[in-house]
Parts: C-alpha cells; structure tokens; sequence
C-alpha cells in the first residue's frame, strides 16, 4: 500500500496501441501514476487501437454513468476469408478467391445501415447462462446467442481493391455494435466471407482521437513529471449534459445528499448558452441529467437527475 498515490484523480485520454489488451493498459497506467484506483471505458480487443479513456482514482466511480455514446471505427477488411473470432488473427475456416467489385460491395453495404439486427459473436464478452461467451468459445463450445438491435448510423467504403479483395469501411454505430460481425454478415451477403483485418477507434464517449496521447507519450510525460498534469477533470467525461451553477448554500444541500427544488435553480448552461428557461420547464425532461457546480468556484460538485419539481442527486464527486 505504501506505493498507493490517492491524490492523483481524472481521465487520461489514451490512444491504445495494438497487441495490449484495455486491461494491460490500466495496468501501466497504474504504474506510472502509483495508484491502483484505475479502469478504463469502453473495451477494446487487443488488435484495435484508438479512444480509450482511462479513470484514475476518485473518478473511477464515474465508470457505471458513463453516457452511452455513439461510436466511431475506421475498419480494415479482407474478402474470401472467414475465421473462428471472425478476424484476422483467428483459425481460419475458410478461403477463396473471391471476384467482387466495388459496385456489389456498395449495393450490399446498404441493408447493413439504419437499425439492424445482430448476433454478438462467440469471442466477445456477452455472458449466456452466467458464462462469458470467449470463455466457452476458448473450450471449443458454441451456443446459441440471440440477436440483438444495433444502429448503424454511417457506413462508408473509403478504399477497396479488387485484386486483393481488401479495404477500408468508416462504421459510425450505437454501443454494443461489434464491427467483427458486421464485417462478417457483409461476407456472408457477398457469399464468400469476410474478416476483420485492422480497427481503429476515432471516437467514444464524446473523445475523438485527436484529443488522445500514445502510451510512449504518456511515458515521456511521466519522465518529465507532467503526466499527472495531463489528467482531464472527471466531468470532462459528462460534457453532454446540461450544467447547472448552484449557489453556496444549495451546494451545501447537494452535498449532504439533499434534494433541490427546481424553480429555485438557476437556468441550465447547454452547450455553453445560458437557457432563459428554468428546469421547472417541460423542455426539459424528466429523468435527464445534468452536471452541478457551486457558483462561487466553479466547482464540479456531482451528477443531479430531475425528478418531477426536484433536482435529486444521482452521483456526488
């Protein structure tokens, strides 16, 4: 414990590399920062890179609230191959040599936009039966698994070339849309199969990757002792939600758990635009969140949720 720094709290905003998994790098978080209070938010398999949040001390509680945002990939592809995790670092089950143009490729990719259903695959962390699906799959066992709703908001072809039948597809896309199947259930409406070859995540829980340091830089910080410099506020993770400025004495009631009343607050700040409503108003709706600092410092105080007339607290930090 004598190693532990429980003064070092916020986000760092990591560019994965390939070939570690989120875990290992909460691990080397850990060790730069002598802290063990580390997660991270939104998985990435070993093979990707990209937006990968990490939350360091106090702002770990922050990881169950975390808003489900829309996601962004840049994935690579290769037709005529499938495999058992349904990318390029699998067993493979198949091979061909598949003759496909652009223009089937295109006409395909079109029923795979809007709202969409789709099978998680085996090598994933979906649980069936209190098991996680890698795990059986790692035994050799596969089962059955439901299909579920995903939206595929944007799907475009960047690249392709036909005489090695690969490319390049930008997929913006709900949480939960694994980019493995959908390059998979793209081969299989082609018929000749399909595997994931590269991803990259730009852009995940509102953070795009121009935002994002590389672990070598992350090193370079530390060497230099301004890594923890580098860590974001914990409600740099909220910027969605309204905020809300209270005074002292309702910061006061906030922190001891206190419920607020809405015509007594302020207008909310959207956007960085005061409204001219307040939150007694049926704009805004019920159960929708909103971020709390104390007007006499700025201060992030927590999360509140409206509640018919009242401002109740969801998280304090």
């Amino acid at each position: 414990m004598g190693w532990q720094n429980s003064a070092v709290n916020g986000i760092l905003l990591l560019d994965k590399p390939a070939d570690f998994t989120s875990f290992d790098v909460c691990a080397v978080v850990r060790g730069m920062l002598h802290t063990k209070k580390v997660g991270h938010s939104g998985t990435l398999d070993p093979m990707a890179t990209g937006v990968l949040p990490i939350l360091v001390g106090s702002a770990t509680r922050a990881l169950d609230l975390i808003p489900s945002h829309d996601k962004t990939y840049v994935a690579g592809f290769r037709l005529g191959m499938t495999t058992d995790t349904l990318d390029i670092t699998g067993n493979v089950l198949s091979e061909c040599s598949p003759e496909v143009s652009g223009e089937e490729l295109l006409s395909v990719m079109g029923a795979f936009r809007g709202d969409i259903m789709q099978v998680p695959p085996m090598y994933s962390a979906v649980s069936v039966g209190g098991k996680k699906l890698y795990d059986l799959a790692r035994q050799g066992v596969e089962v059955e698994r439901e299909a579920r709703p995903v939206t595929i908001y944007t799907l475009t072809l960047d690249s392709y070339d036909r005489g090695t039948a690969s490319g390049v597809l930008t997929v913006s896309c709900s949480k939960g849309t694994y980019i493995r199947t959908l390059i998979d259930d793209i081969g299989n409406a082609l018929g000749c199969g399909a595997v994931l070859t590269t991803l990259r995540r730009t852009e995940a829980s509102g953070i795009t990757v121009d935002r994002c340091m590389t672990l070598a830089q992350a090193q370079e910080c530390k060497d230099n002792g301004l890594l923890e410099s580098k860590l974001l506020p914990v409600d740099t993770i909220f910027e969605e939600y309204p905020a809300v400025y209270i005074s002292e004495n309702q910061a006061v009631r906030f922190g001891n758990g206190a419920t607020l009343a809405l015509e007594r607050l302020q207008p909310p700040v959207v956007n960085g635009v005061r409204q001219s409503e307040r939150l007694n108003d049926k704009k805004y709706p019920q159960d929708s969140l909103y971020r709390v600092y104390s007007r006499a410092d700025n201060a992030f105080l927590g999360l509140g949720v409206k509640k018919t007339d009242e401002l109740r607290v969801l998280k304090r930090f």
